[in-house]
């Protein structure tokens, strides 16, 4: 069975939903499928900008209405909702910005800029500006990816599908990574 129909009929609204989440994985493959010809890069990076803008504007309103409360019954988010606490006091334009691209608080940084009470129409201004650059930049090197092992490579259609599995595979793993990590930190230290 050839995956081209399923990408076709899926890979937007796919992208859309993975960006609103946290989603440099599935916007670097995306961005290797309009490579390749199976998206097309305008719409790839249009789908990241409207997925990850939608799912910031959740989380900034989320905070603003009832982010103590979410974050209480979170408690694994305290250190990086403390961290972000404190970066964004020093640079708030700046880490309003650029929070997209550090990596591990991307969710909860728009969660505590809203509980901040950081002007709405300002947050709505800045994260439209972030979230494009963020996509183009991402889906922009996931599309050079693509070129770049089509010159390592001749027979690249033969390796599509184990690249994008390799670059889904490293997603995860880093997810998984980044998961643990933070759940040992969490956990209560023995005497």
């Amino acid at each position: 069975m050839s995956f081209e129909p399923i990408i076709a009929h899926y890979g937007y609204f796919a992208l859309i939903v993975g960006t609103a989440l946290e989603g440099e994985t599935i916007l670097v493959v995306a961005g290797y499928l309009a490579h390749r010809g199976h998206l097309h890069l305008p719409y790839v990076i249009a789908a990241a900008v409207l997925g990850t803008f939608v799912g910031d504007q959740i989380f900034f309103q989320l905070g603003r209405q009832s982010g103590r409360a979410f974050l209480a019954r979170r408690p694994h988010w305290q250190p990086r909702a403390d961290r972000v606490r404190r970066l964004f006091e020093r640079h708030r334009i700046a880490f309003v910005l650029g929070f997209r691209f550090m990596y591990g608080i991307r969710t909860v940084a728009p969660l505590v800029i809203g509980m901040s009470g950081f002007p709405s129409r300002l947050f709505i201004l800045l994260n439209g500006i972030s979230a494009t650059i963020w996509a183009i930049t991402i889906g922009g090197a996931g599309y050079l990816f693509g070129q770049v092992l089509e010159k390592i490579f001749n027979e690249t259609k033969r390796l599509e599908l184990p690249a994008i599995l390799l670059v889904v595979v490293l997603g995860i793993a880093i997810w998984i990574w980044h998961f643990w990590h933070v759940r040992r930190m969490m956990a209560p230290r023995r005497a």
